[in-house]
């Protein structure tokens, strides 16, 4: 059975919708600065956590501000899906936004395979308090099953967006897809949270 709203009574993210643009229209002018666009912010994930949809106003994450670090993998349904996680080492709150760079390579750091394709997503920017954590879907066919090419790469480099200079991340979850039809790597858009 498929539940409607009522056609008394407007749906609640309606309702919210209408009285954020009320609030909003209040202010000087249009102008809403750092601190009301982070009260406009949508929540990054429903439980209280360290990583947070985020107004511009903090600076961007650097390099060395980061650990890179790779979760458990999640397979199903013939595909490999390892969490990337990014995490804040900083004194200070930074954000993130977008893509992170992602290559598989050997261990003197030559790449193996192309890049991974980015899914076609919308990115938020995410506020990093020290300690917090975001993460992003790394996901490619089992290559025992789809026959691609493989390697065993040494390490995952994992380059923080707008960075040049990638962390490297030691790759323990063997072979991966190099080449062949069935060997598209993606990437997903970074995410609030800690996915372990």
């Amino acid at each position: 059975m498929v539940l409607l709203p009522s056609p008394s009574r407007p749906p609640a993210f309606v309702v919210t919708v209408c009285a954020l643009g009320l609030l909003t229209a209040c202010g000087d002018g249009g102008t809403a600065g750092a601190a009301g666009a982070a009260a406009q912010a949508p929540a990054a994930s429903a439980s209280p956590s360290p990583a947070t949809a985020s107004s511009p106003a903090a600076s961007r994450c650097r390099t060395p501000d980061l650990r890179a670090s790779v979760g458990r993998n999640d397979p199903g349904a013939g595909q490999e899906n390892h969490p990337i996680l990014l995490t804040n080492t900083s004194s200070r709150t930074c954000t993130l936004h977008g893509y992170p760079g992602a290559a598989f390579a050997d261990a003197s750091g030559r790449q193996l395979g192309p890049d991974p394709r980015r899914r076609p997503e919308s990115p938020a920017r995410l506020r990093l308090a020290p300690g917090g954590s975001a993460w992003a879907g790394l996901s490619y066919a089992d290559p025992r099953i789809s026959g691609a090419r493989t390697a065993v790469p040494a390490v995952l480099l994992v380059t923080p967006p707008g960075e040049r200079e990638p962390l490297r991340v030691p790759w323990s979850a063997g072979e991966v897809p190099v080449g062949g039809n069935e060997s598209a790597v993606t990437v997903t858009v970074l995410r609030a949270g800690d996915v372990t």
